[in-house]
């Protein structure tokens, strides 16, 4: 005799935003909540990276931290470590006060030791088919930033080579260490 499979309801975004808070990041990933991994050093990258882009960003749009949430196309919300949002995109300049419909223009994903890499080609994907112009993988053990314009557009950038924010952020100009270093 077979066994019955149990199929487990899948998470409304209401359910995922009742969610109590645990000190973990959570995405909404095909009806599940599913926890991203981070930690302390990682955080302090994040706001490192938040810091360094602010006076640039502000100029332009609107910089977002990991618990923002963007719904994709595929009906996941994800939270990237760092996001910008151009003003011009927004309807009346003004930030939605729940989840943003697409991705951001600028997604940056700050990898952690025990990331599941088939799970961040699967989130750049998202990123890209939901309206983001570009993604960075910033990666503090390997002292890189990979730079994707696309998914066939990808550039790697090295500990003392220059970041620039390109069309995004043309002002933003600095050495890859000084995004990854912590003091």
């Amino acid at each position: 005799m077979a066994e019955a499979t149990v199929v487990k309801p899948k998470m409304t975004e209401e359910e995922f935003l009742r969610l109590p808070d645990d000190g973990r990041k959570y995405e909404l990933v095909d009806g599940e909540a599913k926890e991203v991994p981070a930690g302390v050093r990682h955080d302090a990258i994040v706001m490192r990276i938040g810091y360094l882009m602010y006076p640039f960003a502000a100029k332009i749009g609107f910089l977002c931290a990991s618990s923002a949430g963007f719904r994709m196309v595929t009906g996941n919300i994800r939270s990237p470590d760092v996001s910008l949002v151009l003003r011009e995109r927004l309807p009346e300049g003004q930030l939605p006060e729940g989840f943003m419909e697409g991705a951001p223009d600028l997604a940056i994903e700050v990898i952690s030791p025990n990331e599941d890499w088939a799970e961040l080609g699967r989130k750049i994907g998202e990123y890209f088919m939901s309206g983001s112009k570009q993604v960075w993988l910033v990666d503090p053990q390997a002292k890189t930033v990979t730079v994707y314009k696309s998914l066939t557009d990808v550039h790697v950038l090295h500990a003392e080579e220059e970041i620039t924010g390109g069309d995004l952020l043309p002002e933003l100009r600095c050495k890859v260490v000084d995004f990854i270093s912590l003091p």
